[in-house]
């Protein structure tokens, strides 16, 4: 069954291929990553909505598929951005972490920023961007990691809102994503 669901985003329309994450419950698979044309005008599209919020001095992103859209968007805007990862480096001697549970991973992941990127974002306004929000979890756990900088998140940025049960009002996004739950039937 390879089934696919149409998105329109930006004025561009994917066909994305539906995926099961868990016995009832399947997903759009959105991956940007190497789409150039969708990567840019995403960013187009939400830099138009961050310029309105005031003054942003850094953009901040978990790794990895959202990583080319906050690229873009730096440029944009003439900030830098720093990347959460999902595990410490070698090279990280201080880490803060923090642990999120996501829909689309089945083990437990971390978000990691070390003490040099922490210290970039000290006093800093931020906006956090990533590719699709769905429970909100790798946000949370994003926010928690930031608590510890001394920055302020003045917004929080996605290409979409996938009906996962993120249901807070501050979020900026271009489209909603649906999830697909099978019906179950009786034995």
């Amino acid at each position: 069954m390879n089934e696919t669901y149409t998105l329109h985003v930006a004025g561009l329309t994917r066909e994305l291929k539906k995926v099961r994450v868990a016995p009832n419950l399947r997903i759009a698979s959105f991956v940007m990553l190497g789409d150039t044309r969708l990567i840019e005008k995403c960013a187009d599209a939400l830099y138009e909505e961050i310029k309105k919020l005031g003054t942003i001095e850094m953009l901040v992103c978990p790794e990895a598929k959202g990583i080319p859209l906050t690229h873009a968007l730096a440029v944009r805007m003439g900030v830098d951005y720093v990347v959460a990862r999902k595990s410490v480096k070698g090279y990280m001697e201080h880490p803060i972490i923090a642990e999120v549970k996501s829909i689309t991973t089945t083990e437990k992941q971390i978000i990691v920023i070390d003490e040099f990127d922490a210290a970039k974002l000290s006093g800093k306004r931020v906006c956090v961007v990533d590719d699709v929000v769905s429970t909100g979890g790798s946000l949370r756990s994003l926010e928690e990691v930031l608590a510890k900088t001394g920055c302020t998140v003045i917004s929080k940025v996605a290409v979409l809102l996938e009906e996962g049960g993120y249901s807070k009002d501050d979020l900026i996004y271009l489209e909603r994503l649906p999830v697909f739950k099978d019906q179950q039937h009786p034995l």
